[in-house]
């Protein structure tokens, strides 16, 4: 009796709890479904305080923004690359893909069905952009990432002066004075790169050659300066009317490309096998693919992370950020491309960088007097960031 006694006594641990008995065993929680209980509340959590970060949503916004550029210049710096068509119909498939999945997966519940009557009156619209984004590479390819940069904040004047002629906008001496300073920084950078090239820093031995390579660049951002400008322009008259939602102005832009851009490729572009093999040689064939994709999965991650950024902070801060991230995508031609080092370089650099500044400063001084510097369409945070996406 005794020895029974002393067994019920082990088997019950210090707080009385009787381990001996089988109920109670099976009521008693165990530590480890404690902690699987825990983590998911830990981990939710976290990831609820990141979502409300506002330096998380910028630090993102200007990762996404950087990577994009990065990768597009990355991509059409082959020797011999001349896909472009091709490597935009590829963004467009991936970007498109990616939203049907989400839409699937229950992610995107705003996204309205594919509708053939808005597909039509925006597919101008579409055309706008298929000249936009292939000048956009075409520049990039022969200009370096500074250069490139620094030449795309000429598109606002453009864009200012449109919206003054067509859509009664204004420009304020603040914003005027912030496009005297990017034109300045233009000149600054096309003087620095061709001061470059005639002395072979960052570019070709053979003078002519660089310099060839840096006129062709220039042609083509100009075309790019008001290809966006008509686009953009354009997008600002029709989107009123189409009412589109969040994510509807990229899913619409990106399906309604695809055939275009693929009728360009096979139409203009020379599919045979040697340009294959000397377009993705072995050596870098892959990296070239896996840059492909994230080039069209980047146009989402910018989406999301502008309407994140708008959404935990205020559009003014968002301007400021995207004017504030030049600097950045700038920089990061000068270390991953061995962009040209130089006096010139970098002074255009700073000054592009401050008449985008100056720009911003200039459309929170009018928003503040509920004035803005031009006018300028209301469209969701998505269509903007389509935008963005499109311009890196």
């Amino acid at each position: 009796m005794s020895n029974k006694k002393n067994e019920d006594i082990e088997m019950r641990g210090a707080d009385g709890a009787d381990f001996g008995e089988k109920d109670a065993f099976l009521g008693r929680t165990s530590p480890h479904r404690i902690a699987a209980r825990v983590e998911p509340v830990v981990v939710v959590e976290v990831l609820d305080k990141i979502d409300h970060s506002p330096g998380a949503s910028i630090l993102a916004y200007c990762l996404s923004s950087i990577s994009m550029t990065v990768v597009n210049k990355y991509v059409v710096s082959g020797s011999y690359w001349n896909l472009n068509f091709f490597y935009l119909a590829v963004q467009s498939l991936v970007c498109t893909a990616a939203i049907l999945l989400c839409k699937q997966l229950g992610l995107l519940n705003n996204l309205a069905p594919f509708d053939s009557v808005k597909a039509r009156k925006w597919f101008p619209i579409s055309l706008l952009l298929v000249g936009m984004i292939y000048t956009s590479t075409k520049a990039l390819q022969f200009l370096s990432v500074p250069v490139y940069t620094i030449f795309k904040n000429l598109t606002i004047i453009v864009i200012a002066y449109g919206e003054v002629l067509w859509f009664g906008g204004s420009v304020t001496p603040v914003a005027l004075l912030s496009f005297g300073l990017m034109v300045l920084s233009s000149v600054i950078a096309a003087w620095a790169d061709i001061q470059a090239a005639i002395n072979g820093v960052g570019h070709s031995s053979e003078t002519a050659a660089a310099l060839s390579t840096l006129n062709a660049g220039y042609a083509w951002m100009g075309m790019n300066v008001f290809c966006t400008a008509a686009y953009v322009l354009g997008m600002r008259k029709v989107i009123k009317k189409m009412n589109f939602k969040d994510y509807d102005t990229m899913f619409y832009n990106n399906l309604l490309t695809i055939p275009v851009l693929i009728v360009c490729s096979l139409l203009v572009e020379d599919w045979g096998h040697e340009n294959l093999i000397k377009n993705f040689p072995i050596e870098t064939r892959n990296s070239l693919m896996i840059g492909m994709v994230y080039s069209g999965l980047a146009a989402i991650f910018i989406s999301y992370c502008s309407a994140w950024c708008i959404r935990v902070t205020s559009s003014t801060t968002y301007s400021m950020v995207g004017a504030l991230n030049k600097l950045p995508i700038a920089i990061s031609g000068l270390i991953f491309f061995n962009a040209p080092v130089t006096f010139g370089s970098v002074s255009a650099i700073f000054i592009g960088f401050v008449s985008g500044i100056v720009f911003a400063w200039a459309k929170v001084r009018q928003k503040a007097q509920g004035v803005l510097p031009t006018a300028k369409p209301t469209m969701s945070a998505s269509a903007q960031s389509n935008r963005d996406a499109a311009n890196s």
